[in-house]
């Protein structure tokens, strides 16, 4: 497979919520980076997804939705064998969306760097502003 398939593979994995196709996509030396549970490794993914699932469960009425999550607005650009994708991703039915950075080559995909979108809100104030961050953690470690 070449970076364009492990990347394609990768990102239908996570449009189903399935740990085999993303797993599959992967390289060894993979490592995907999530602000609120720190650093996964390819050997602690598939816990990580089962958490994430569990977390996502709890948001929307006991069910993960399927699609488990839509990723759109998708950038590409490759240079010498590495192909690099930015993406926007959401689980429906949640509040739960953000980008991810991934890295990808003919051996798999190396690495994701996801970040979380949130609102931030005034303090005592439910409009936005540009101000301190109303943020709630989440974990699923």
């Amino acid at each position: 497979m070449n970076a364009a398939e492990h990347l394609r593979a990768y990102a239908e994995g996570w449009t189903k919520g399935d740990a085999d196709t993303i797993l599959s996509a992967l390289a060894e030396d993979y490592t995907f980076d999530d602000p609120n549970v720190g650093v996964v490794s390819r050997d602690g993914f598939a816990d990580y997804l089962a958490g994430m699932k569990e977390a996502i469960a709890s948001q929307a009425q006991g069910r993960v939705p399927d699609p488990f999550m839509e990723l759109t607005e998708v950038l590409t650009r490759e240079e010498e064998g590495v192909l690099t994708a930015s993406c926007w991703w959401a689980v429906p039915g949640t509040q739960m969306k953000g980008a991810g950075l991934i890295k990808a080559d003919a051996s798999g995909v190396h690495s994701e760097v996801i970040t979380f979108y949130a609102k931030c809100v005034r303090e005592g104030s439910d409009s936005q502003a540009s101000a301190t961050p109303k943020a709630t953690p989440v974990s699923w470690g």
